[in-house]
């Protein structure tokens, strides 16, 4: 479970039997103390690496109450407001712009795997099967078009990576910088630093401990798992891992009877900027401005609540 960007495991079984049977009490006595601010299970620094883990000595894997509160505080502002139908609206709209991006790889989701994972976040969605299809065809006939990133900071310090497709990119970057100058923000170059690039299974949360999950994840080879909430505030677990090994920790869940919800890359942040509710308020104003966007995509960022 140590490393760098590879989650690939231990070259020896024996080796694993040991790290598991030495990380186990650990995190027994982390998931029985939740309420505690952080429950983080590490090997000890005696214990030598395998070279196929990589440089790093200890790789924590926690499930944080206190950064968790903070993050569904969060969830809860920056949903998209308005009725539901509405929201719905925009939803479906930004997936079918994924699917423009993910059709580039193929049009067949049993040959284009990126397609497969978006198809099944649409229909965890509800995005009806005639809307999905007509977004592949849609996309498959579609002129041509660019894929860009800008690097954003916020309000409050908070950063953000905007993701847009565009057939005209002069257009595209005026409007970003207006939405941004409008609500507090600028375009900022090495926001992009603070984000990795990184595998995310998200399953339900509401029948697995805190103490089940740290395991799960141990058994399937995430790096990190994560408590957080949709945008209906239902508890969610979010297990991270190394981009190679998404399909290898899905399957590796499904294997452990979890229901999957959905499974994609995403931009997980590696610092969290702490923003009070005056600048949380902000924050979402001008994310829900930029998602509102027709050439974003999506909006990452890397928002904490104060708890």
């Amino acid at each position: 479970m140590c490393g760098g960007s590879s989650a690939s495991g231990l070259s020896s079984c024996g080796c694993v039997g040991a790290v598991k049977g030495m990380l186990r009490p650990a995190l027994l006595r982390a998931g029985r103390s939740l309420r505690s601010p952080t429950l983080v299970a590490r090997l000890p620094a005696s214990y030598e690496l395998s070279p196929a883990w990589g440089t790093s000595l200890v790789r924590p894997l926690q499930l944080s109450s206190a950064l968790c509160a903070g993050h569904n505080k969060w969830s809860k502002v920056k949903h998209i407001k308005g009725p539901k139908d509405e929201a719905r609206a925009k939803t479906f709209m930004k997936f079918g712009m994924l699917i423009r991006i993910a059709v580039k790889g193929g049009s067949n989701p049993d040959l284009n795997i990126n397609l497969a994972h978006l198809l099944e976040q649409c229909r965890s969605k509800n995005m009806p099967k005639a809307s999905i299809d007509a977004a592949i065809k849609s996309a498959e006939k579609a002129k041509p078009a660019s894929q860009h990133m800008f690097e954003a900071r916020g309000p409050g310090g908070c950063l953000l990576l905007v993701e847009v497709l565009t057939d005209n990119n002069s257009r595209t970057l005026q409007d970003i910088k207006r939405l941004l100058n409008k609500n507090g923000g600028m375009l900022s170059d090495g926001a992009r630093h603070n984000f990795n690039r990184r595998g995310v299974v998200v399953v339900p949360g509401h029948s697995v401990s805190a103490e089940r999950a740290l395991e799960m994840a141990i058994e399937a080879g995430a790096e990190d798992v994560q408590e957080t909430e949709d945008e209906e505030e239902k508890l969610q677990l979010k297990f991270i891992c190394a981009t190679s090994d998404l399909n290898k920790v899905r399957g590796s869940l499904e294997g452990l009877g979890l229901q999957i919800t959905s499974a994609g890359l995403e931009f997980v942040p590696r610092n969290h900027s702490f923003l009070d509710q005056e600048h949380l308020e902000a924050a979402s104003t001008l994310i829900e401005a930029l998602t509102d966007c027709p050439d974003v995509v999506r909006v990452w960022d890397n928002i904490q609540a104060d708890s």
